[in-house]
């Protein structure tokens, strides 16, 4: 059996509204098949643009096995390439960030500019074109400061998410920014597993209490299990949020994002273990610190928080199916001084504990899922989340697999 078969299988035999079989966590075959579908054909988060605000600055980040540059070009705009030299395909920047005037590999020296062209190659033929050597370039997108990429040749419209997104984060200013910490994590678990945690608050109460002192746990204003005090103080803040201006309710994502905006619980003012201010120079023109936070989450790998003192972006990246990494970065307003505006433990305690905790829960779900006795399991009413992220990617692998096979069929009748 091929491992298009056996995926085939698997997706026919699935039940919506059940977790997933347990070879959609442990397979190879099945991570490769998704670095394809998924990961090669979707938008991802690759960081700010106020971590690269000058001509040379550049990061880097993962698309699956593939390495992505995006740099800050002569003319100001922003490009991504290939993290991959055109002679022999060695990683070219190293760091995850950095400046550089011109983008030299450190094999064998090839340079390119800052728009991907190849300026130099020693030693090569007369005839070499360098032309036909530029860096590959990869789709990008910029919107209100997030920089998102994409592999494909034919990225998926970005249009949609921009128009119901930006509304929410642009007040909070992210591009007016700057990282005020950082943290690269291996988690022991599938991909799919990480994402899935966060798609749930069913388990924060349990494992969360540094957490869940300001973040509610319903994930709608109108969540049937919603508590008295929950119901009263959300109509609240909302007429408060429409007379500054900012939108609230839930935008229409679909299976593929997620956006709303949701008070604090405890008079809390901010993601901290006490609930105060984690950085007293709010984002943007803010003056009131009592907004809540933007929960946004877009498939395939980030979620991120947008509150008046701090931004706060996760993504994932499969390394193997039981290895994940999970990226976290805290942002403050770009003019916040450190030890006076904020302190960075206190900025980054609560997600700390949080991603420590998830990362155990995680780990011991996909232990669990190796058990000879596993059996897929109900989702919770609560779980919502999780129902549609399992749709949207038991779609997405349905998709490629029609796509293989169509592709296939089509070569098979023209080579007879």
């Amino acid at each position: 059996m091929t491992p298009h078969q056996h995926l085939r299988i698997l997706l026919e035999r699935r039940v919506p509204g059940y977790s997933l079989e347990a070879d959609f966590y442990h397979a190879q075959s099945i991570l490769d098949i998704e670095l394809k579908a998924v990961f090669e054909r979707e938008w991802v988060l690759a960081g700010s643009s106020s971590e690269i605000p000058e001509s040379g600055d550049y990061l880097t980040t993962m698309i699956g096995q593939t390495g992505i540059i995006v740099v800050h070009t002569e003319d100001g705009t922003l490009r991504a390439f290939q993290n991959s030299c055109r002679h022999r395909g060695s990683v070219i920047c190293l760091e995850s960030k950095g400046h550089a005037n011109k983008l030299v590999c450190p094999y064998h020296q090839w340079t390119y500019a800052l728009d991907g062209e190849l300026l130099h190659a020693a030693e090569m033929p007369k005839n070499f074109d360098r032309d036909q050597y530029s860096l590959i370039a990869v789709n990008i997108e910029l919107m209100a400061g997030m920089i998102y990429v994409c592999l494909a040749n034919d990225p998926p419209d970005f249009s949609g998410f921009r128009r119901e997104v930006e509304p929410y984060i642009a007040p909070h200013q992210p591009a007016r920014c700057k990282v005020a910490f950082e943290t690269s994590e291996i988690e022991n678990a599938n991909w799919k597993l990480v994402v899935e945690n966060n798609r749930e608050c069913y388990h924060c109460a349990g494992s969360h209490p540094e957490l869940t002192y300001s973040l509610t746990a319903f994930a709608m204003p109108d969540d049937p299990r919603a508590d008295t005090f929950f119901s009263e103080l959300m109509p609240r803040k909302a007429k408060d949020w429409d007379k500054l201006g900012l939108p609230h309710v839930a935008v229409p994502g679909g299976q593929e994002f997620r956006c709303i905006r949701l008070p604090f619980i405890n008079d809390a003012l901010s993601m901290t273990l006490d609930g105060s201010l984690a950085c007293r120079k709010l984002l943007g023109d803010f003056e009131d610190p009592d907004l809540g936070s933007v929960r946004m989450f877009r498939v395939p790998n980030n979620w991120n928080h947008f509150s008046s003192d701090y931004v706060l972006h996760a993504t994932v990246n499969p390394i193997s199916p039981d290895k994940t990494l999970l990226t976290t970065k805290w942002l403050v307003h770009e003019d916040a001084v450190e030890g006076w505006d904020y302190d960075v433990e206190h900025l980054t305690a609560v997600w700390k504990a949080t991603n420590r905790q998830d990362a155990t829960l995680a780990q011991n779900n996909h232990k669990g899922t190796r058990a000879a006795g596993y059996r897929t399991g109900p989702y919770a009413e609560s779980e919502f989340m999780l129902v549609d992220f399992t749709n949207w990617y038991a779609a997405k692998m349905a998709s490629y697999l029609t796509q293989q096979e169509t592709s296939q069929i089509h070569l098979t009748s023209v080579s007879s």
